[in-house]
């Protein structure tokens, strides 16, 4: 009873880690070109958040299973060719069924390869941790980054075209904001939402004397 506590508590807290306390955007301040580059729409903030969710899980769940296996003096180009790998994958699948997503995300799918967040969490957790262990915190940072792309994006869309998902849900009236549709926009908001998170978890910079 107390081991299955503990499995418990573990997960709880690698969950926990990655969706508030450790979130890769909020916290770490990872992947924050994409963030501002793809959070104008909502599908295309979902599309990028999901296929970055699928490229940490896969490459995080490859790296444990290999991690002994893997020289010192190689471990970095091995995960590059792990996480190229599964990037392709996503590129692929975008092209041949959200043809329109993959031309409005552009490049930045194929700059997932070289995303901070997935190459890190490969490096400080999937490389030392048990599969169960590395998978899950893949899924953890994959959703933290999902979901504070999706806050951007819902507001931005919403203020610079008046839709969600496309959507028309603010009437033609309504004063369009245009500085949301552009990265300056995004910048803003994402400002203001990291600083929303770090007051909630009480995650502060401590500036040294």
């Amino acid at each position: 009873m107390k081991l299955i506590r503990v499995t418990y508590t573990k997960w709880y807290n690698i969950l926990k880690d990655g969706l508030s306390k450790e979130n890769p955007i909020a916290i770490a301040v990872l992947g924050i070109c994409s963030a501002l580059a793809v959070s104008n729409r909502v599908e295309n903030a979902l599309a990028m958040g999901l296929g970055v969710t699928f490229v940490i899980i896969a490459s995080s769940l490859t790296v444990s299973m290999i991690r002994n296996f893997i020289p010192s003096r190689v471990r970095m180009i091995t995960y590059m060719v792990i996480i190229s790998t599964f990037v392709i994958l996503v590129q692929q699948f975008l092209q041949a069924y959200f043809p329109s997503i993959a031309a409005a995300l552009g490049a930045y799918v194929g700059l997932i390869i070289t995303n901070c967040i997935v190459m890190g969490r490969s490096e400080a957790y999937a490389s030392k941790n048990p599969v169960r262990y590395s998978i899950l915190d893949g899924l953890a940072n994959g959703l933290g980054y999902t979901y504070v792309l999706v806050v951007v994006a819902v507001i931005r869309e919403l203020l610079a075209f008046g839709t969600i998902l496309n959507v028309q849900v603010l009437p033609d009236t309504f004063e369009r904001w245009v500085s949301m549709a552009m990265a300056p926009g995004g910048f803003f908001v994402l400002g203001i939402l990291i600083w929303i998170i770090r007051e909630l978890t009480h995650n502060y910079e401590v500036q040294e004397s």
